[in-house]
């Protein structure tokens, strides 16, 4: 299978070549993308050493699957070129994803949704994939009225520039600033830019994706999105309020049978989610289970995720192995 990765020297996009290397993904040719400036280097995949090329002639390589994160721009300008050309996208980036027309997945909750003409699917916003992992067996098992969630997140989702500003302040260096102020000893209310209602793009994204993922515009939710000085995944408090009472051992239960998910919920232990034990992992990891006593038919929760990994590569090629499997791409 002819296998086209956009953004490949990117943080993101040397994770998905790490995680197509760890999947064992079907890859008879891998072509890496990045930006001209690149085109002729090396990439290392599989032992060997792969040229970048431009995305010019990746289009013209007519490729099965273009794994793309590059950014909105790119993603705009050239997903409908290689779909043009019978490519299937995959695309990390914000561009498509509020698009009616195009599918927004998560694997695990709507895969099946998919068919043989979506030739551009949009891959959620980090944050939005961890909370809706855990959102989803508790709506259909107890109908979600509203979700108040307050994200952690990790300067790697702003990119390689922010973890290197992090890394020169730690060094009490003066490195180039990506973020406004300083991020070490520091927490930023301040997720992407700011809108005209007063919520960052990050907190929106989580309000508008989460209702298209879920299918279901009645969810009330709300978010405020924080920048934090770590750098293995983002975390998210999240207060659940549902049409109907729950069973705190039920929902422990079902957080256990869902694939995807890790419960690590036993305070007695001091056992809880840390980003620092989700770097690296596939998994959505779930603790804090509690009933919120202030309100009825109320829980609080706390999820945790690399929000390089199932935030963004993983989802990304968990995608496309879905749609191996199920025959929409064929494999020579």
């Amino acid at each position: 299978m002819k296998v086209a990765v956009v953004g490949a020297t990117g943080m993101v996009g040397k994770i998905m070549l790490q995680i197509l290397e760890e999947r064992n993904f079907p890859v008879t040719e891998l072509i890496p993308v990045a930006s001209e400036r690149s085109v002729g280097n090396t990439i290392d995949f599989k032992g060997e050493k792969v040229a970048i090329v431009s995305i010019e002639d990746a289009v013209d390589a007519k490729c099965d699957i273009a794994l793309f994160s590059a950014g909105g721009s790119i993603s705009l300008e050239y997903a409908p070129k290689f779909a043009a050309q019978g490519t299937t996208v995959i695309d990390n980036s914000s561009a498509w994803r509020m698009d009616k027309n195009i599918k927004l997945v998560v694997p695990e909750i709507n895969a099946s949704q998919l068919t043989a003409e979506d030739k551009i699917i949009a891959n959620p916003n980090c944050s939005t994939i961890q909370l809706v992992m855990a959102l989803k067996p508790l709506h259909d098992k107890y109908t979600i009225k509203r979700v108040i969630v307050s994200t952690y997140q990790s300067v790697t989702g702003t990119g390689k520039e922010a973890v290197e500003q992090l890394e020169g302040e730690i060094r009490n260096e003066k490195p180039n600033m990506v973020y406004p102020y300083q991020i070490f000893k520091n927490a930023l209310p301040h997720c992407d830019i700011f809108e005209d209602n007063g919520y960052t793009k990050e907190e929106m994204k989580l309000t508008n994706e989460t209702k298209k993922i879920l299918s279901d515009d009645s969810i009330q939710l709300t978010a405020t999105a924080v920048r934090v000085p770590v750098q293995g995944g983002h975390s998210e408090s999240v207060n659940i309020e549902f049409e109907n009472d729950f069973d705190l051992k039920e929902v422990r239960q079902l957080m256990h049978n869902t694939p995807g998910i890790v419960l690590k919920d036993n305070p007695d232990t001091q056992i809880y989610p840390m980003p620092l034990y989700s770097e690296g992992k596939d998994d959505v990891f779930v603790g804090r289970i509690r009933r919120d006593f202030s309100q009825e038919n109320t829980m609080n929760m706390w999820i945790v995720a690399d929000n390089l990994r199932k935030g963004a590569a993983t989802n990304t090629i968990q995608i496309a192995e879905y749609l191996i499997a199920i025959g929409l791409i064929k494999q020579n």
